[in-house]
């Protein structure tokens, strides 16, 4: 059953519920009344809205008076299985294989086995229109009705399910775009349309190309799924963008990309909010689902990319910069040709799920915490649903046969492959970037993070971890006090004397007119709106850029010189030198919108101190490298402010376990999370 929290004191004028669809489990969050009440059941992969609408009905929240906000994984999902629509491109006549040509770069350098994936839209489905506009906007060749009257015929015998259309230079002049796509509204069918000046205005033909056709591809099947779910929800649902905010469902179905990292966005929200509150803003997060786990860094504040690729196709919309692997409670566990065990990326998801769940026939790492008793079969989901061990210890008997070591070595040997896939991850995102994971606090959630956290922690030096009050739902958290955000972007390609403050001030008033009257549509208060400036700067003929903050333009001081100070420190950070000597050039302008929304204030709970005694249920042998070691059992919920647990100890409550290993030792913060330490 959904349960409160205790210490929320937040006066919220309508209940807002979060949703996250994982892999596994659907979770809910809803803030409702001071109160955090949260769900968490099985997702239904085959409909998710399914799961959705029972675990809403659960909880016993009135669709009229409450508000939706939810983390999808819909658009996520048809891109990498690749179930989207059958997409049709249309280009500058000339331009029809860019998605083919790509970068010469490869993704992995000595993979000489390695393939790219197809392009969403096929070759006989590229289209090439006599147009063109020059790189100052000027129209040098108009689009003739013959032309387009030609591609509408084209279109109509391919029955595409999505159209994207991606013109040269349509980013500094979108009239050819906009007009072609007035015209294929009046297609039959009405597929979808994306076109590139609206998605993403800046240069780069691959990657504003990719992005929109990943929009078209997506595009028919979110839109379906959002339609369906608004006539459930009403009129009141949000959808969590990859870039940390939330936006209509109407602009969702519009623009589908900028989803694609819905859910794990939420989660890192939901993170750095807690870290916040708890007096440690610079943290790695590490969100452990049922299929894979999301590490993000940072820094005193969330950090976003315009530069991603996901499945093998660029995406450039802003997005919060997140490392994925394959390395999730679902992951799958299994002897590769060379004798080698192997976890991954492979998920036994909902359905069949873990061997544990009575139903799938190969081990993960759920039945690997099982098997060491990490796990407790009568306590999962707060005993709502009990897990098979015998299962589980058969399974891992068979498998272990194969690796040629028991069955605790090889359960030992899974839970340190899947660590070590996500210490790579964790590294990734900090110690190659400029960072010292020794300088971070790391703050685990999903229903797995906090059972691996700490021997994670012990590997890269992090000084301690902190575990938020609900960390298997703390993604729907996020996702429910996630901002309502706007994003916008213009290439200008501003250096020496054409870089002042009216040229730029003029270009962002521009963009500013044009975000207010997009908010009205939308029916959003523009007048509640706080504005951020951003410029992506580069030395000049350098191949990518630095987003920094954009200075004050009516303020003194020389202008260029404000930016190329930002600039040089951001580069000596990333990439540990910056030559001051170099020219620089303000290659786009960001515009960031945000109406904040009401958060949960928790009211700090009073001091108690002491050991956990109370809370302890019994105890059971649970196996560590060290061996197997009688642990004692806790009861989360009854822990008090100050509370001293120490391990090695398993504390059990709705949405996860935590796993406290020997020789740490846990703590009970003012706000409900746990601070765990080496002892």
């Amino acid at each position: 059953m959904p349960r409160g929290n205790r210490g929320v004191n937040a006066e919220m004028t309508r209940t807002v519920v979060g949703i996250d669809v994982g892999g596994t489990f659907t979770d809910i969050a809803v803030l409702e009344n001071g109160r955090l009440v949260i769900h968490k059941l099985p997702s239904t992969p085959s409909n998710p809205s399914h799961g959705i609408v029972t675990g809403i009905t659960d909880t016993g929240v009135n669709v009229n008076d409450a508000d939706f906000v939810h983390g999808s994984t819909v658009a996520t999902n048809a891109l990498l299985e690749g179930k989207g629509g059958r997409t049709a491109l249309v280009t500058t006549l000339g331009f029809e294989d860019v998605l083919e040509i790509g970068r010469q770069n490869r993704a992995d350098l000595y993979d000489l086995s390695m393939e790219r994936p197809p392009p969403l839209a096929p070759s006989e489905l590229r289209f090439g229109l006599l147009e063109r506009v020059d790189y100052t906007g000027a129209i040098l060749e108009d689009l003739t009705p013959e032309s387009v009257q030609s591609l509408l015929t084209l279109l109509e015998q391919e029955d595409v399910d999505g159209i994207a259309v991606s013109f040269l230079f349509s980013f500094l002049n979108p009239a050819h775009e906009e007009i072609l796509a007035n015209h294929l509204s009046r297609l039959p069918g009405r597929p979808f349309i994306s076109i590139s000046s609206r998605i993403l205005p800046e240069f780069r033909e691959y990657e504003r190309t990719s992005t929109v056709v990943v929009n078209s591809y997506v595009g028919p099947v979110m839109a379906r799924y959002l339609t369906e779910l608004e006539e459930v929800l009403g009129s009141g649902l949000r959808i969590m963008q990859s870039s940390g905010g939330s936006i209509t469902a109407r602009l969702g179905a519009e623009q589908p990309v900028r989803t694609i990292l819905s859910g794990p966005a939420g989660g890192v929200v939901g993170a750095f909010y807690t870290g916040v509150q708890a007096g440690f803003p610079d943290i790695i997060t590490l969100d452990m689902g049922g299929t894979s786990t999301d590490v993000s860094l940072c820094p005193g504040r969330i950090k976003e990319t315009t530069s991603a690729n996901l499945g093998g196709y660029p995406v450039s919309v802003p997005m919060i910069e997140i490392h994925t692997v394959g390395a999730g409670g679902g992951s799958i566990a299994r002897v590769d040709s060379g004798g080698a065990l192997v976890v991954g990326p492979q998920s036994a998801g909902a359905e069949p799920g873990p061997a544990c769940y009575g139903h799938g026939d190969r081990i993960t790492v759920t039945d690997a915490n099982l098997t060491l008793g990490r796990l407790r079969a009568d306590e999962f989901l707060g005993g709502r649903m009990v897990l098979d061990r015998e299962r589980a210890e058969g399974l891992m008997a068979d498998l272990s046969g194969d690796v040629g070591a028991s069955v605790t070595d090889t359960a030992l040997g899974i839970i340190r492959v899947v660590n070590s896939n996500m210490e790579r991850a964790i590294r990734s995102i900090s110690l190659e970037r400029g960072y010292d994971p020794r300088e971070f606090t790391l703050v685990p959630f999903g229903g797995a993070g906090p059972m691996h956290a700490c021997e994670l922690a012990a590997e890269l030096g992090i000084p301690r971890v902190l575990v938020p009050a609900h960390p298997g739902i703390l993604s729907a958290l996020g996702v429910a006090i996630a901002d309502v955000v706007k994003n916008y972007s213009r290439t200008v390609m501003l250096r020496g004397d054409a870089l002042d403050k009216d040229r730029l001030e003029e270009e962002f008033h521009g963009m500013e007119g044009q975000a207010r009257a997009e908010l009205f549509e939308e029916g959003l208060p523009a007048d509640g709106m706080t504005a951020r400036r951003f410029l992506d700067v580069r030395y000049v003929g350098q191949s990518f850029e630095i987003t920094v903050d954009c200075p004050s333009l009516t303020g003194r001081g020389d202008l260029t010189r404000t930016i190329s100070s930002g600039f040089y420190a951001s580069h000596l950070q990333r990439f540990g030198y910056a030559d001051r000597s170099l020219p620089i050039e303000v290659v786009n302008l960001r515009l960031k919108l945000e109406l904040p929304v009401d958060k949960p204030e928790m009211e700090p709970a009073a001091y108690v101190g002491g050991d956990a005694a109370h809370a302890a249920t019994g105890s059971a042998e649970v196996v560590f490298p060290g061996g197997r070691v009688d642990t004692l059992l806790y009861d989360r919920n009854r822990l008090e402010t100050g509370n001293r647990v120490p391990g090695p100890a398993l504390l059990l409550q709705l949405d996860t376990t935590i796993v406290i290993p020997p020789d740490w030792t846990g703590v009970v913060d003012p706000y409900g999370n746990l601070l765990l330490e080496p002892a």
